[in-house]
């Protein structure tokens, strides 16, 4: 037989005949191989594919940064997405006060570009000089606070006697302030006990913690400010159950606290229609429930994707506080449910985070002051969240990060510059962050790359 014939017998063609011929090897036809479907195909078993999915996803949740990143992404995001809803949402309550359009967010930006420079100076404080900081801020927070309660220094807003102007459009709200100030001298009194072994004893857990929480409390509550007390008993709550408070003494702190809460509702009659209002779908006979179904038709009006950015129909007039205690329901009618569920998103990852700083630490004061700091945030976004749903009665306080209010939103912000510090100071993060510096970075590629010989290009 030729080699003609042979080449033209081969199903291949002459070349694969010829490579055949000269001692190569012969390429096997995809049959033979083994093909998706064919009767040689080597298949991976079922559910690998998807495991080793989920251990990378796994173990990039858990490099040394991820709670640095969420917590610094999170947070930005919220405060942008929180500038934009404001202008949206108070546009029309500006024009309504003969004032520019964009006079709350005016306000609003100048106190974000405060806070950022809090938190970027809070991320960079070490840990002692932040316990250093905790008795001043304490004393300057109640001695603010015992001012507000002095007539003609004090001023009132929405009912509430808890504000002091500093001249012009500028007002504070110290308790505010109180919230940080607890959070910061509590963990500093927590941590120096635990090293002194002195937690084990229920005196010491409670005493001076409890008194001088219910000192801010009272200060809060003679101005009225229901809201601010509950999240300052929150704050209290999480920092004695991250001290390991046993279960009755927490139950009875709780049982109290919940006891002076319902004589206090019981003897004002705005807060007690405001807790029959949990739920309504009617206005009421007097409209007490006026704001509370206003906020569910905005996020009923909102749909999946919303009606688009200042294309809201409540903020004319029908939704009181659209900018401010209610701009979760602007948010829910302007972006749809995909808008509010991407904000309890970044919440909630803000949250994790912070829980995540708070339980790999081995420092008691970052744990102690970042758990008390995921606390307020998270407690006060839950507070403010079932408001709006119609979950929880209108406590009048604002979306954190989000709302329109330098007074909430400075605190915040160094409060959140507190967890940034806290994740950077973990052993591992740190020497993440070492390095990924140019200047290390550049010197250990230098040690990788091997010196070739001299005569090689």
């Amino acid at each position: 037989m030729s080699a003609d014939d042979t080449a033209a017998r081969t199903p291949f063609g002459p070349s694969l005949a010829l490579r055949s011929r000269a001692g190569g090897a012969v390429r096997r036809p995809p049959s033979a191989r083994g093909t998706a479907g064919g009767p040689g195909a080597s298949r991976p078993p079922r559910g690998r594919g998807a495991r080793r999915m989920y251990e990378q996803a796994r173990r990039t949740w858990d490099r040394p940064l991820t709670a640095y990143y969420l917590i610094l992404g999170s947070s930005l995001l919220i405060t942008v997405l929180g500038l934009v809803m404001v202008y949206s949402a108070s546009m029309i309550k500006a024009l309504e006060l003969s004032l520019p359009a964009s006079y709350f967010f005016r306000k609003q930006f100048l106190a974000a570009a405060i806070g950022t420079g809090l938190l970027l100076v809070a991320s960079r404080m070490p840990a002692k000089l932040h316990r250093a900081l905790s008795y001043p801020l304490l004393m300057g927070a109640i001695f603010l606070m015992v001012l507000v309660q002095i007539p003609g220094i004090g001023h009132a807003v929405n009912g509430n006697q808890n504000w002091i102007y500093l001249g012009g459009p500028f007002q504070l709200q110290p308790s505010e302030f109180g919230k940080l100030a607890l959070i910061l001298w509590g963990a500093d009194l927590l941590a120096r006990k635990q090293d002194k072994r002195l937690l084990t004893q229920w005196k010491h857990m409670l005493v001076p913690l409890v008194p001088v929480a219910f000192l801010l409390l009272g200060l809060i509550m003679l101005g009225g400010d229901m809201g601010t007390a509950i999240i300052l008993t929150a704050i209290l709550f999480g920092l004695l159950w991250l001290a390991g408070a046993p279960t009755r003494l927490f139950a009875g702190v709780l049982g109290i606290a919940a006891l002076v809460g319902l004589m206090l509702i019981k003897t004002n009659e705005n807060r007690m229609s405001r807790l029959s209002c949990i739920g309504a779908i009617d206005l009421g006979p007097k409209g007490e429930c006026w704001q509370a179904v206003h906020g569910i038709y905005a996020l009923a009006s909102g749909g999946w994707f919303g009606s688009g950015l200042g294309a809201s129909v409540e903020k004319w007039g029908q939704l009181p506080e659209p900018h401010t205690d209610f701009i979760f329901a602007i948010a829910g009618e302007e972006l749809g449910l995909a808008g509010t569920l991407s904000v309890l998103a970044l919440f909630a990852a803000l949250g994790y985070a912070g829980i995540r700083v708070a339980g790999r630490t081995e420092d008691p004061f970052v744990r102690y002051a970042a758990g008390g700091v995921t606390t307020w945030i998270t407690a006060q976004a839950v507070v403010n969240i079932g408001a709006v749903l119609g979950l929880l009665p209108i406590a009048g306080v604002p979306l954190p990060l989000f709302s329109y209010g330098g007074s909430a939103l400075l605190p915040t912000m160094f409060a959140v510059g507190l967890l940034i510090a806290f994740a950077r100071e973990d052993p591992a993060a740190k020497a993440a962050l070492a390095v990924r510096r140019p200047g290390v970075r550049w010197k250990t590629m230098r040690r990788r790359v091997k010196k070739r010989p001299s005569g090689e290009r």
